[in-house]
């Protein structure tokens, strides 16, 4: 027996379908009527709406079948989500990938079996819309096509579930999302006993970036900080909006210290996305770092409230600072070419 290799993006992978806060959740018909409906079009057995977890594949929809979930590396979807395209197999018992596994030899006794892989929106691949035969069998050009015309009202479906805990703008978690996927990792470092820090960020004098420039470009000053964000991450941290011009970043895995040098690299990369685009104003921020602690375990709220209450005690302590400065004569020149973004 073959098991189903990891994908590359595997963190990223789990990182959206956790974000769903679907798996264990009670079956919905808007699900189970389209694996009914694969049922009667193609005259099988069983068919599924299956999403691939860390060591599990758990299905949101079950027609045919008492099981809510079978382990990985047994499962034919680990194989699917794999690929690009509908994965087939004709008759498992002549395929030396599956002729062997518990699936095929024991119940539900798997022979056929064709799975389309879901993707979210990002383009990370789920789990599939699959079909499963006790005979072996194949599907002509046709049974393709309404098999994927059938994926894609399932995406639809996971797709608006997505769109409830995505900031529609700047397209990385909102505050519920956030909430949702957070909790879980804070229980997992808890278990595991993993530091972690969460960074929250507020955008300096953005008012004035509306009222100078305009929403429209407040929007793409927000845009460009989402983007510059999510491209110093890795793939197990979580960046969200708030709201407004409010971030925050949870790190897994990672101490205070670790975070403050984030903070310096992160930095150094807004500042030379400045310098590029010259669109007239900088985009600057001020950050508060919280630990969390897997001996006394904080909610992610009561880490929000703090991370809120740091920044605005740094963001003080500049204002105040810079006003200070700004009453000793200085020849240096301004740090930023426009002065009320200062």
């Amino acid at each position: 027996m073959q098991k189903p290799t990891i994908p590359k993006d595997e963190q990223l992978r789990l990182q959206t379908l956790h974000s769903l806060s679907i798996l264990d959740t009670p079956a919905e018909n808007r699900f189970d009527c389209i694996t009914r409906m694969a049922k009667r079009l193609f005259n099988v057995p069983i068919a599924l709406v299956s999403l691939v977890d860390e060591n599990r594949q758990w299905f949101k929809s079950t027609i045919g079948i008492g099981a809510s979930e079978t382990p990985r590396d047994i499962s034919f979807c680990g194989h699917a989500i794999l690929s690009k395209d509908i994965f087939i197999v004709p008759n498992a018992l002549e395929d030396e990938r599956f002729s062997d596994n518990p699936l095929v030899l024991e119940d539900p006794y798997i022979r056929f079996y064709a799975g389309c892989p879901l993707k979210a929106i990002n383009g990370q691949q789920l789990g599939t819309l699959c079909l499963i035969d006790q005979q072996p069998r194949t599907l002509d050009d046709g049974d393709l096509a309404i098999l994927k015309d059938l994926a894609s009202t399932v995406e639809r479906e996971l797709a608006a579930i997505e769109l409830a805990t995505v900031d529609e703008l700047t397209r990385v978690s909102n505050r519920r999302g956030f909430s949702l996927l957070a909790s879980h990792c804070l229980r997992f470092c808890t278990r595991q006993r993993l530091p972690a820090s969460l960074i929250y960020f507020d955008l300096d004098n953005f008012k004035p970036i509306n009222d100078q420039f305009g929403h429209a470009e407040g929007d793409k000053a927000l845009i460009a900080f989402a983007d510059q964000l999510k491209g110093a991450c890795r793939d197990s941290d979580i960046p969200v909006r708030l709201g407004g011009d409010e971030f925050a970043l949870l790190l897994i895995n990672t101490t205070p210290d670790v975070a403050e040098d984030f903070i310096s690299r992160f930095r150094e990369s807004v500042d030379t996305y400045n310098e590029a685009v010259d669109r007239g104003y900088d985009i600057l921020f001020s950050h508060g770092i919280v630990a969390f602690d897997h001996q006394k375990p904080s909610t992610i709220q009561e880490m929000l409230t703090e991370g809120d209450a740091k920044m605005y005690r740094r963001k003080q302590w500049r204002k105040n600072h810079s006003m200070s400065e700004s009453t000793q004569p200085s020849n240096k020149p301004s740090a930023h070419h426009i002065q009320p973004f200062i």
